[in-house]
């Protein structure tokens, strides 16, 4: 869907950095795609889903972008989009000659409110030559100082061990069902330590580091859309609003409340 109609926008070492903006309806999907430019997907409301492989030949991870991260998508990288909720969606386009250096790879970054503001007067330049360097270059010094944030689950390899592959994709389904390993493990035919084992050997994480970047991909949506963060607590599992709002506040740095739509 995005790779036919991107040639407008296509960045050239004269005009390295574009902009392109759209208003996307929720459950919108990009078909994996790959392009030789690199990519900032970001939006200014609404939840956007990108799985993308962190660097050439590594497992896929799914990150969850809510309007106060990007995932940056270096140039080659095999990616596609679902938007979860409704989105005003925001991509950078960037030439490979802007590229960060060691930006090899895939990563989630935060958008600080002076990135958020420079892509807004990006889009204002139109096709303003002088203004519009400018400000690009601005857009890139923030990119390259912009703190890294882990926001990603990464999934088993397609000729992974099935049963891992199995366990991630049930507790993807419903992270709220149970918390613990073993009672996951069983359902797949295998005992807790070897769970545990292949967590470490094909995903390079633990049971629980995994399930909780799992737990926040299933709450962001929900609190985007305004759901109370009882509600969300409940529903991912957790015995208590205080619990979960504890262990979102020290993965996201803010509380959930924060993800949720501003009341006017």
């Amino acid at each position: 869907m995005e790779v036919g109609d991107t040639d407008s926008f296509e960045p050239s070492a004269r005009r390295p950095v574009r902009l392109r903006t759209r208003s996307l309806p929720a459950d919108t999907h990009f078909d994996p795609h790959r392009h030789a430019w690199a990519q900032l997907a970001s939006c200014a409301t609404g939840v956007l889903q990108v799985t993308a492989a962190r660097s050439e030949g590594a497992d896929e991870v799914t990150y969850i972008v809510p309007p106060s991260r990007a995932v940056w998508i270096a140039p080659g990288a095999r990616h596609s989009v679902h938007v979860l909720e409704h989105a005003e969606f925001r991509t950078l386009y960037l030439h490979a000659t802007v590229t960060p250096p060691g930006w090899s790879g895939c990563r989630v970054i935060m958008v600080s409110p002076l990135l958020r503001e420079l892509i807004e007067a990006l889009d204002a330049t139109g096709t303003r030559p002088p203004r519009e360097q400018l400000v690009a270059d601005l857009v890139l010094d923030e990119i390259r100082h912009a703190e890294e944030q882990s926001l990603g689950v990464p999934l088993p390899a397609a000729g992974g061990d099935k049963r891992l592959r199995g366990l991630c994709e049930a507790v993807l389904r419903a992270p709220g069902k149970r918390a613990g390993l073993a009672a996951w493990a069983a359902d797949v035919g295998a005992s807790e330590r070897t769970m545990a084992r292949l967590f470490q050997s094909e995903l390079g994480t633990g049971y629980q580091q995994w399930r909780q970047q799992a737990v926040l991909a299933h709450a962001l949506p929900m609190l985007a859309r305004g759901m109370p963060v009882g509600d969300v607590a409940a529903a991912t599992g957790y015995a208590s609003e205080s619990a979960f709002s504890a262990m979102f506040k020290g993965a996201m740095g803010q509380p959930p409340r924060q993800f949720q739509p501003r009341r006017r």
